[in-house]
């Protein structure tokens, strides 16, 4: 390194020091979405600063070391393998999760303490949906669009049945499939590669997708998986004669496409609209460079469109859900950094916050990349679905109301069929998603039937996987992203009545608190659709995926993308994406900004 960069490097580091130091008192009197537009994003830019430096830690790989195949340094491969060039196993398929803490501080709970209070009881009191709360500035694409994301990002695998969790059943409880008195609940698919003795006591898993922001839920983690998605010419996927996915043989109900577990009509729509994308960037290409082979046009495409999608779910997606002044315009300068000469001219040429993430050098701070275990936690976002869905047409007034459960699993292609893609679209743009609180989790999925597994209660799944791996507590977790502990229930929320009922099922125990019902009982900042203490986790993870990987940075650039891959990505958002396959909803996104907020219902 230069000493003109060690001295970059220097001062940098010096006034991050002075602007962490600074915040602290700040925010000992003022917290951050209280502050002006620009210094709250400043105190989101020293969060992120500060969780870079103590809430990364390696998991070890526990992935044997890829082969080398031939494209890997020019594109993405499959399984993620060969991203970093010097540690071809960092963030491939079958690598393990990492984490956010200290590994002493994830290790569960052992014995009864692990079941206690019990998950069950927590599903019926303080999760289950009594009333529809709709989240109002958002739109169920939304919805729709944080699974087909999380699709991408991890999956444990599906559990087994040897060893499940038993959770005893209290008298009165009507569930339908006990055994001997108890829910039954499979653990996690065990990570049986070789462990590291520095682990300790800390459970680790693996993630079967890539742990990059490759698109993989549309083109798969593995190289037999994306031939079977591909047609093998011009590039392209495969869609049938009427331009829609064709059935996946091995899975009823579901697309062929690169990841369709937990499938419905909400994540059809998304694979089927990303895979035209696709294929018209294939049309693009070819125009362009028409002695590229199959092969090339395929992995270029899937550049841009993985590139594209990052995009959305970054500038779009976010700042929809999360909608505060300084989210907005921090989420803005991640992706292009600040529009603003004079503040450009301050902060830099070699600045992050004032030319973006993209295309910067890649940085893995202070770990490999993984995606991690406290990440998969704070995206449990179930009360998202709603139970019931009113579906409308473009072409004829009135609203059918229909059953979620209905749209999903082995009926998602024939519902598919029997509404249409153009009229889906327009439906789910035109109803609200549920709004990311206590009191509000899909009943359908209280008592889910899915093939292969004995009836689920999610809700008391999604507790038991944080315990079982190891996620702390709410009162910990807090802490160690940065915020104060809660001495009482009532300091976690003011929504009627849950602090009384926490206090009951945790015994007068706040620091019992499971971090999922903390997070959907703390009072939300202004404008927020998700607590604060799940966006310290975001506000790393979301910077992370993009200047982690060589191919957001390094390798964002027209020998590898293209020209033309790179105006693609610039000049397009979700409007233009849904407003090229389906122009007809063109009356309905008239004048709406953001494609995640609700469109103009055309008929009543």
């Amino acid at each position: 390194m230069s000493r003109e960069n060690d001295g970059f490097v220097y001062h940098r580091g010096l006034l991050q020091a002075v602007l962490d130091v600074v915040y602290r008192v700040v925010n000992f009197f003022v917290r951050w979405d209280h502050l002006p537009t620009l210094l709250g994003s400043a105190n989101l830019s020293v969060f992120r600063e500060r969780l870079r430096e103590h809430n990364l830690h390696h998991a070890g790989y526990g992935t044997a070391p890829p082969g080398w195949k031939t494209g890997n340094d020019r594109w993405r491969s499959a399984d993620g393998s060969f991203n970093s060039l010097d540690h071809p196993r960092m963030g491939m398929a079958g690598a393990r999760f990492g984490r956010n803490f200290p590994l002493p501080e994830c290790v569960p709970d052992s014995g009864d303490n692990l079941l206690e209070p019990s998950p069950r009881v927590i599903s019926q009191v303080l999760l289950a949906r009594d009333t529809f709360i709709p989240a109002t500035s958002l739109n169920l694409l939304a919805a729709a669009w944080i699974q087909f994301e999380t699709h991408n990002w991890f999956s444990h695998g599906l559990p087994r049945p040897e060893n499940a969790f038993k959770i005893p059943l209290e008298p009165g409880d009507t569930w339908p499939d006990p055994v001997d008195g108890c829910m039954q609940i499979r653990r996690t698919v065990p990570d049986n590669t070789p462990r590291e003795p520095w682990l300790g006591a800390t459970p680790t898993f693996c993630n079967i997708n890539s742990h990059w922001w490759d698109a993989g839920q549309i083109y798969g983690s593995n190289r037999e998986r994306q031939m079977e998605i591909r047609s093998k010419a011009d590039g392209k996927i495969k869609v049938g004669d009427d331009g829609m996915l064709p059935p996946d043989p091995d899975h009823q109900g579901a697309d062929l496409t690169g990841f369709n577990d937990n499938w419905w009509v909400g994540l059809s729509l998304l694979h089927n609209l990303f895979a035209r994308e696709h294929n018209v960037i294939c049309d693009g290409l070819k125009t362009r460079y028409p002695s590229w082979n199959d092969e090339e046009l395929f992995q270029r495409a899937r550049l841009i469109n993985a590139a594209l999608i990052a995009k959305i779910h970054t500038i779009e997606w976010t700042p929809g859900i999360l909608g505060h002044p300084a989210l907005d315009f921090g989420m803005h300068a991640n992706w292009s950094g600040i529009p603003n000469r004079v503040l450009r001219a301050v902060l830099g040429k070699n600045s992050e916050a004032a030319y973006g993430i993209i295309g910067s050098p890649t940085d893995q701070h202070s770990a490999p990349y993984a995606m991690t275990e406290e990440f998969t936690a704070v995206y449990r976002l179930h009360p998202l679905i709603p139970d019931d869905v009113d579906l409308r047409r473009l072409d004829v007034a009135g609203v059918e109301h229909c059953k979620l459960v209905d749209m999903q699993g082995g009926a998602s292609r024939k519902f598919m069929k029997s509404h249409g893609f153009v009229n889906l679209l327009y439906s789910f743009g035109t109803v609200h998603p549920g709004a990311i609180r206590l009191h509000n989790y899909p009943n359908f999925l209280r008592q889910f039937t899915k093939e292969g597994q004995p009836l689920l209660d999610m809700a008391a799944i999604d507790i038991m996987r944080d315990r079982e791996r190891g996620v702390p507590r709410y009162n910990r977790f807090r802490e160690l992203v940065g915020k104060k502990r809660v001495r009482t229930f009532e300091e976690i929320t003011s929504i009627p009545g849950a602090a009384k009922k926490m206090r009951a099922i945790y015994k007068g125990d706040v620091d019992r608190v499971d971090l999922m019902v903390g997070l959907l009982a703390e009072d939300l900042p202004d404008g927020f659709g998700f607590s604060d203490t799940a966006f310290r986790i975001f506000i790393l993870m979301a910077s992370r995926r993009l200047k982690s990987d060589r191919f957001f940075t390094d390798d964002y650039r027209a020998e590898v993308y293209t020209d033309f891959g790179l105006d693609w990505v610039q000049n397009n958002g979700m409007k233009s994406v849904l407003l090229r396959h389906v122009p007809q909803l063109g009356p309905a996104l008239e004048g709406v900004n953001n494609a995640f907020a609700p469109w103009n219902v055309l008929r009543s």
